[in-house]
């Protein structure tokens, strides 16, 4: 049975000034789609921090709620691929961007957009891992397709306290892989080798500002969630025919680099885009992520928070306080 109102994360714009609140909205606005789903947990990305925070280049139209990522119970669907009672995710597309997002008791969604809860994870383990596990796995995968193996040296990771790069490192140490992890909270250090990582680069000895067009070759690969200079230097400093994995901006969208790494040593930068990953590697890295994958412990890696906290959730991450994962609770 439907209810008259449900709770969600409000971003509205008054004025010039966007504002974001817990609010109760009558289920009457909850924009109409093919499956109707009761979010248990969603999770906490950057990308959802940007859209709480009104980020033009994130959200377009004003109100909106946030959460790209969503676990549930289905409660209605006009399709029969999906039966009330069934536990399904919905993560990227446009999930918590062009439409309205998992921070939310009730979320609306393109039936494609939706896929029954991995075999071998919880609804909650599917959210601890949400788009930075998703994204994490696809670099991870990148790596492996390109020949990348353990035997090889060591796999460099930028953004290593983060939702992607820390769950980039438990998948790389659990598949055999020495990892070195490239953070500015040198603090975390203890907490980096617990997660995996063989050793910790303080970020301001990693990048390399210099002119020089390539490197000492150090790295047979790399994940790097950051972008700008930090992954110039991590190109430039690939072993000949690594492979280097690129999913983040937040360093910087320029990139001060030459052509000789791709064309001296043969190095492949592998973009990753999770939004619009095709449906069948969604689900092959879904069902990895559930089985040969699958991080030990993965529940104690996140944080958990009440709706009613999001929004201090939202404000650690933007001032680079956040560490691992932090899964939003709509129990």
């Amino acid at each position: 049975m439907r209810p008259e109102s449900f709770r969600c994360y409000f971003v509205e714009q008054v004025g010039q000034e966007i504002h974001g609140s817990v609010q109760e909205r009558p289920f009457v606005e909850l924009p109409a789609d093919d499956v109707l789903i009761r979010v248990s947990h969603s999770s906490l990305n950057y990308k959802d921090a940007m859209a709480a925070s009104g980020h033009r280049g994130i959200v377009k139209t004003f109100p909106h709620v946030p959460g790209i990522d969503a676990a549930g119970v289905v409660v209605e669907s006009t399709d029969p691929a999906f039966l009330p009672g069934d536990e399904v995710i919905a993560t990227g597309r446009e999930i918590g961007v062009e439409r309205w997002g998992a921070w939310s008791e009730y979320l609306r969604a393109p039936a494609a957009w939706v896929q029954h809860v991995p075999e071998g994870l919880t609804p909650f383990e599917t959210m601890v891992l949400g788009t930075a596990g998703f994204t994490a796995a696809q670099c991870v995968a990148a790596l492996l397709e390109h020949g990348v193996t353990p035997d090889q040296g060591e796999i460099v990771v930028t953004g290593a306290t983060g939702g992607v790069g820390s769950l980039a490192i438990r998948i790389l140490a659990r598949l055999g892989y020495n990892v070195a992890a490239v953070s500015g909270k040198e603090s975390q250090a203890n907490w980096l080798r617990k997660q995996g990582a063989s050793r910790v680069i303080p970020r301001s000895d990693f990048v390399d500002s210099g002119s020089r067009p390539l490197l000492n070759a150090a790295w047979a690969g790399g994940v790097d969630t950051v972008g700008g200079p930090a992954l110039a230097t991590m190109i430039r400093a690939t072993h000949h025919r690594g492979c280097v994995a690129a999913c983040g901006v937040v360093g910087g969208a320029e990139l001060p680099l030459t052509v000789y790494p791709f064309i001296l040593r043969g190095v492949t930068l592998a973009g990753i885009d999770s939004a619009w990953c095709p449906d069948h590697r969604r689900t092959e890295i879904w069902r990895r992520l559930g089985h040969e994958w699958k991080i030990d412990g993965l529940e104690a890696m996140a944080v958990e928070v009440p709706l009613d906290k999001v929004g201090d959730a939202v404000q650690a991450m933007l001032a680079g306080h956040a560490l691992g994962r932090t899964v939003v609770s709509l129990q």
